[in-house]
């Protein structure tokens, strides 16, 4: 039993005679007829009652085939429709990994850059640590991760999408504020406010604090970034955190950049995904989008050396 001959039998009956069922189908009556016989022989009894020769009334059998003869072509059109959606971009879905900085700062930029193309495609923002989105990939839980460092393993494919830096925050009438820039053995007296994640940032700033036998004195872990910020703002401590994360708050004035003389940590933020999986269409627009975006940036936007006093974020995808 084929759909092709299904279409030809439901099409008999809704127009009730060969001719215009032909025509409907696009074939010769003797095509129709000659699938509506095969068809009454694979299913082994008569789909229409001929004792009368100018009517076609259905039999048991054909009244039953008929409703579900309907719904199957239905679902095919519907098929048909949802596939051209799905091909057009019309319809899909796309699953992002990011941590907080990155889920809060970038991601909200990256989507509105691919909803002004694709406003129907559902995009779904899944916040995990760094170290777990890599996993989340190859488990089929994401289709992009955006990611603070460049995975090694082979299966897993990284676009650069924005350069960023590590900077030293502080109220605005902190004393150091007012200071073109300081050394880090300026801060060894100085109490700080850290995110409890461990991350390769971290790790820097206990590294340059270290080799420059300063003391590192963290007086209080946070959980969010976005608190850190708040206990910056209210003279609770300074703190490192990655400039995308307060280019708000410099605007405000609510916080301001220490230039630090003697520290510098840039990074790339990279969009990863499984290599050799195939991806949907939803996908592979928006790796299009992104990655043209990321290129215009990166080729024209450069992180400043050493930010002033209140300075701006740059370098980030608007």
């Amino acid at each position: 039993m084929e759909l092709m001959q299904l279409e030809m039998f439901v099409a008999m009956v809704e127009e009730g005679n060969f001719h215009k069922a032909a025509e409907k189908v696009f074939r010769t009556q003797p095509a129709v007829s000659m699938a509506l016989r095969k068809l009454e022989r694979e299913i082994g009894s008569p789909l229409f009652d001929r004792s009368s020769r100018n009517a076609y009334v259905l039999t048991d059998t054909g009244v039953v085939l008929y409703e579900h003869a309907r719904r199957l072509l239905n679902l095919r059109d519907e098929t048909i429709v949802a596939l051209e959606e799905l091909h057009s971009l019309q319809t899909g879905r796309i699953r992002l990994g990011a941590n907080e900085s990155a889920s809060l700062f970038l991601l909200p930029r990256l989507i509105l850059a691919f909803r002004e193309k694709y406003p129907k495609i559902k995009i779904e923002v899944i916040r995990q640590l760094s170290e777990r989105l890599p996993y989340e990939l190859r488990q089929r839980n994401l289709d992009f991760a955006i990611l603070s460092f460049q995975p090694e393993e082979g299966d897993l494919e990284a676009t650069p999408i924005m350069r960023d830096e590590l900077v030293l925050i502080a109220a605005p009438d902190h004393s150091f504020a007012g200071q073109e820039r300081v050394q880090i053995p300026d801060l060894g007296g100085e109490s700080f406010i850290v995110h409890q994640a461990r991350s390769s940032s971290r790790k820097k700033v206990l590294n340059a604090f270290r080799k420059s036998q300063t003391p590192f004195n963290v007086t209080i872990e946070i959980s969010t970034i976005e608190t850190v910020k708040k206990f910056v703002a209210m003279k609770l401590g300074l703190a490192f955190v990655p400039r995308m994360c307060v280019s708000d708050e410099l605007a405000r004035g609510e916080l301001v950049i220490i230039p630090v003389d003697d520290f510098h940590h840039e990074r790339t933020l990279w969009l990863v995904r499984r290599r050799t999986d195939p991806q949907s269409h939803a996908a592979q627009a928006f790796l299009r989008v992104i990655a043209q975006l990321a290129e215009e940036r990166l080729q024209t936007a450069e992180l400043p050396a050493s930010p002033g006093k209140g300075e701006m974020a740059s370098g980030t995808i608007n």
